[in-house]
């Protein structure tokens, strides 16, 4: 079983380097992981607050926001 990078409560956005097209603003909170695909590629459902649906991005598609230790994780993303 593969190591996965994101874990479940964990803050992302979606990486632009990596998929250029147009993507909706974050941040999204992973809300589950979901089994490996054939090819090894982790995928994971994610949230965002201003959206009512789940959507699923791609290990390689999403990167780990990066917060400041003073700011407390239910007052910047609140669900």
């Amino acid at each position: 079983m593969a190591q996965q990078k994101f874990a479940i409560g964990q803050i992302v956005e979606h990486d632009t380097r990596s998929t250029p097209k147009s993507r909706p603003d974050g941040p999204f909170k992973v809300v589950r992981v979901l089994p490996s695909e054939e090819g090894g590629t982790q995928s994971y459902r994610i949230k965002s607050d201003r959206e009512a649906f789940e959507r699923t991005a791609k290990e390689y598609e999403i990167i780990a926001v990066v917060r400041k230790a003073t700011e407390d994780a239910e007052t910047v993303f609140a669900f």
